[in-house]
């Protein structure tokens, strides 16, 4: 039976939203514990997350390898990966990339919109892609077995970055950019560099990413996802679906602005951008994925691109990329 996992989600996290990933049969989440915290508020977070596990441990338990996928099928449960938006919680120290991995996370952002020590944000005007220090932090996350993710990065850094890469990078939220121009979405060059090297691209659920916003219709969304796997490959290609269910408008500010400026940031556009938007009727919590599964055989493709697409092609991808280099 094939693996349900989604690359990327900032819930509001509650027992309501464990027991719809359980109804939904959601095997895996990676999840992000990190935007702007530093290194101490990011334990702080970690230590957050082992309470919810000591009190809804027959909903979900956190997960470290790419088996844990498997034991979350067995024991009908969801395996939680951690993720950072940001570096931020590696401050200036690369010798915290392996302490953050042996506490569990498997996910880093090497930029979020902004320019960091390490690359280059997708909201900046010049990109001049990744920094002395990005190439010695890629590497050592090679090393140790923490997933470079280029999500909200500027092309010409992503590019640089896959190519750099010793093992296959993520954009594990977003979009093609020839769909729906949104900043945050991605170039046909980007993702192709993603790709070649055997990286995976998550497909984004968030209104900002999608043709027509909230209004973008299920059939739209599964064809752009079809057309995606017939240019690059459907192995490549995943679920990332950055749901931010239940959270309040507040939570955008901090997302966008964290401590580097006093001015509130809109993102792609104006005030109209401001507070989180409407989700598309298809999809609004963990019980709606079998939406998509839907939407997806009804393009036309087979049975294991769809499967790959749900959760099988990142299953793989976490049995290979978590531990650490021999």
């Amino acid at each position: 039976m094939p693996f349900l996992i989604d690359g990327l989600q900032y819930a509001n996290w509650s027992e309501k939203v464990f027991r719809q990933m359980r109804e939904g049969g959601v095997d895996a989440v990676h999840v992000t514990i990190s935007y702007h915290e530093n290194f101490r508020e990011t334990v702080l977070n970690m230590e957050q997350w082992n309470r919810w596990f000591q009190q809804y441990p027959d909903l979900i338990f956190k997960g470290l390898w790419g088996s844990d996928v498997e034991l979350a099928r067995k024991t009908g449960r969801t395996a939680i990966f951690f993720g950072f938006q940001n570096p931020a919680p590696i401050e200036d120290d690369i010798d915290l990339v392996e302490i953050l991995h042996t506490l569990g996370a498997r996910f880093m952002q090497l930029t979020y919109n902004n320019q960091s020590l390490l690359a280059t944000g997708c909201y900046e005007a010049e990109d001049p892609g990744i920094t002395r220090m990005g190439k010695q932090v890629i590497k050592e996350m090679n090393r140790v077995g923490l997933v470079v993710d280029m999500s909200h990065s500027a092309d010409r850094s992503t590019i640089e970055a896959a190519d750099i890469s010793e093992r296959p990078i993520v954009v594990s939220h977003a979009n093609p950019h020839e769909w729906q121009p949104a900043l945050r979405n991605k170039r046909e060059e980007v993702i192709r560099a993603v790709t070649e090297n055997g990286g995976m691209l998550g497909f984004s659920m968030y209104p900002h990413h999608l043709k027509g916003k909230g209004d973008c219709s299920l059939q739209e969304f599964c064809e752009m996802i079809a057309r995606t796997a017939e240019k690059y490959g459907a192995e490549h290609l995943g679920l990332g679906s950055d749901l931010c269910q239940d959270q309040p408008d507040s939570v955008v500010e901090w997302m966008r602005v964290g401590r580097w400026s006093k001015e509130i940031d809109y993102g792609e556009g104006s005030k109209d951008n401001a507070g989180f938007p409407p989700m598309p009727s298809w999809f609004n919590d963990n019980r709606d994925f079998g939406n998509i599964r839907d939407g997806l055989k009804a393009t036309g493709m087979n049975t294991a691109e769809v499967d790959g697409i749900m959760g099988d092609n990142w299953h793989r991808f976490f049995c290979e990329n978590f531990a650490p280099k021999n």
